[in-house]
């Protein structure tokens, strides 16, 4: 535009405009001029003339090159072009020097005093024009960064979610700033610095979220997190910063997030121009960093109050589920030799936080056993966390275990905390450990030693002060010579093994446990009975309860429910065990079936042969299938295992003809 508007009034063949904002020369020649071979732009010296009138602030007349010895950087390059007579004026007004302007002419002699004097003038109003137009441009600026500024504001205080957030955070800065990209750089658990969000959109995928800057100590953004000093990089230093990927920056400045309780990361503009950033953008930059450093503080503390309410909730639903699910006694009930030797190994190990491990049948009271190692642990404050690893789907367990985020699989609609997360500081506490399937068993074996694990979906790494108590009515050795439970992961279990007794191997107790339960559903549903017939406590001692305690717990419930009067009564019925069960001997307990001659031995015989009966029976209604939803251990109402460990017991084979 100024070449157009000039040349109507004045004859030139070439105009040159130093800028003094980026101390550079910008040329334009006109066709009747040679093109020169280069036409270096940077001002360094009074060697060219434009910085000479610039930092003068005189104006200057060459009428001819011919024996022009000044200013050689300018002469050769004119000269070159084939230019004779140049003139040059500063551009000045009075507020600020704002560069100069050169013009020149092929011929010799070109501009007489009247023109020099008239293209002063003339340059007086390009002066102001420039000096109007930097103004506008200063005024327009301040008020886009006051928007930023008060943008940023408005996005601390309303968007929480810290990505979110900074992404529109760097989109702004870089359109206010005028650069091409601008990064946010946050240390992780760590303590290393990743870029976590990233605005860059002319070299998509050149560099990405989640990019680790270099950990040397020589890497500009580490400095500047560790100093807290802000920091501008020309193009020579950019490029000697170690494994800096390519990406065209020739100006890269870098100013520290600053928080209520330190450097909380670090904010890092690029700009493909050189000399793009002076120290006036980092006074205004540390302004945004202090915004943007509330920001990251707030979220973060957002969300660790969303994440401790959350779990605040989860422990009141899990809670709420313990207090349905609570056994239906309060205390061990018992004062049998081999209750009180388990008793005295809790004692021994609660103390202490080491793993426990609970063996024995189905019903026998593992859980309480647990609850009691933890009531009597310096953990008792804190939660005791339990989980049935045989009652959750096997793709659910992980998940159950660790936790999950938000979209970590199909039905993730949000996250969930798993409960060796709420075990922190508590007892976690795992029933039917056997259950576990292989492949999550490695994961569980580093919680163990590492005390350490990540939610799925999530790469982060959570530590959890859970100790481990876990229970199994499985031959875990027999398992792991089957290789279907993984030997480390025994072994890291079996710190402390404690073996709960069978009710038939504690009689004694069972006449204790009755009233306690006699007691207990007397008064849930209202009823008055006060005596318990000998001959009743007799056969209940004398049974041997395959089921143990909660066998026992649910006959007394529905003999107390049947009960009219004060009188308990136990149906007959209730107390036959299902077909194919064996009737092991309880030490000191008696014969729960009576014979004539009252041998234990015939007893048996006729037992394993009533038993054998019953299984043929059941295998010929099978057609002599084992397995399967109409096999023979489906009628028997048992599992295959155990129907084979019978037949091989009782001597039954089968074939394709039969026994």
């Amino acid at each position: 535009m100024l070449v157009h508007e000039l040349g109507q009034v004045l004859e030139f063949d070439a105009i040159a405009q130093f800028d003094e904002r980026s101390n550079k020369v910008h040329w334009h020649m006109c066709s009747e001029c040679r093109q020169p071979e280069s036409l270096p732009s940077d001002l360094d010296s009074d060697d060219t003339l434009a910085a000479w009138v610039y930092r003068h602030q005189e104006t200057a007349v060459l009428a001819t090159l011919h024996g022009e010895t000044r200013f050689p950087a300018s002469t050769d390059i004119m000269r070159q072009a084939g230019l004779q007579s140049v003139c040059a004026f500063p551009l000045t007004t009075a507020h600020r020097k704002l560069g100069s302007l050169v013009i020149a002419s092929v011929h010799s002699n070109a501009y007489s005093p009247q023109e020099v004097r008239f293209c002063s003038l003339v340059a007086n109003q390009i002066a102001l024009a420039m000096d109007d137009a930097i103004n506008f441009q200063a005024s327009q600026r301040a008020q886009e960064r006051l928007e930023l500024l008060l943008d940023l504001t408005n996005r601390v205080v309303s968007n929480l979610d810290l990505r979110d957030v900074l992404r529109e955070i760097s989109a702004n800065i870089r359109r206010v700033m005028q650069c091409d990209g601008v990064g946010i750089d946050l240390p992780g658990e760590d303590k290393k610095l990743r870029l976590y969000a990233l605005d860059l959109p002319d070299k998509p995928g050149i560099i990405e979220e989640g990019y680790e800057p270099p950990a040397h100590k020589e890497a500009s953004a580490l400095r500047v997190f560790t100093s807290g000093e802000p920091l501008i990089l020309s193009k020579e230093e950019i490029e000697r910063e170690p494994s800096m990927p390519d990406l065209g920056i020739h100006s890269l400045a870098h100013v520290p997030l600053k928080g209520r309780e330190g450097i909380v990361g670090v904010l890092s503009l690029g700009s493909y121009r050189q000399q793009a950033f002076c120290q006036e953008d980092l006074t205004f930059l540390g302004q945004i960093a202090r915004q943007v450093a509330t920001a990251i503080e707030n979220a973060r503390a957002y969300g660790e109050v969303s994440d401790l309410k959350n779990k605040l909730t989860q422990e009141k639903l899990y809670l709420e589920d313990e207090i349905r699910s609570e056994l239906k006694f309060e205390e061990i009930v018992g004062k049998s030799e081999a209750l009180r030797r388990v008793l005295e190994q809790v004692e021994t190990v609660a103390p202490t936080d080491s793993t426990v491990l609970i063996y024995g049948e189905t019903g026998t009271g593992k859980e309480l056993i647990a609850r009691a190692v933890h009531n009597l642990s310096g953990r008792q404050s804190n939660g005791f966390v339990k989980l049935n690893c045989a009652a959750i789907p096997t793709g659910l367990l992980e998940s159950e275990l660790f936790g999950h985020e938000r979209g970590a699989f199909t039905g993730a609609i949000s996250q969930r905390i798993g409960r060796f997360e709420l075990a922190n500081r508590g007892t976690m506490f795992l029933d039917e450990i056997g259950e576990v399937p292989l492949e999550l068993q490695p994961k569980l074996l580093r919680v163990l030693q590492e005390r350490e694990f990540e939610r799925l979906g999530s790469t982060r790494t959570l530590h959890t002060d859970a100790r481990l108590i876990a229970a199994t009515n499985r031959d875990l050795e027999a398992l792991v010579s089957e290789q279907k439970f993984r030997s480390d992961l025994y072994y890291r279990l079996n710190v402390f093994p404690v073996r709960v007794p069978a009710l038939r191997e504690r009689p004694e107790d069972i006449p204790l446990l009755v009233r306690h339960f006699v007691q207990q559903f007397s008064r849930r549903i209202s009823k008055v009975i006060d005596t318990i017939p000998s001959q009743t406590m007799t056969t209940l001692v004398k049974y041997p309860w395959p089921g143990n305690i909660r066998e026992l717990q649910n006959v007394i419930e529905r003999a107390v429910i049947l009960t009219k009067g004060l009188v308990l009564n136990v149906p007959s019925e209730d107390l036959r065990l299902p077909p194919g069960a064996s009737l092991p001997s309880a030490p000191g307990a008696g014969s729960y079936v009576a014979t004539s001659n009252g041998n234990g031995q015939n007893m048996r015989a006729t037992l394993d042969d009533a038993e054998r009966k019953q299984i043929v029976s059941a295998l010929e209604q099978a057609n002599w299938t084992v397995a399967g939803p109409n096999g023979a251990a489906a009628r028997l109402g048992m599992k295959r295992s155990t129907l084979q460990s019978r037949m091989q017991k009782l001597g039954i084979r089968v074939s394709r003809t039969g026994v």
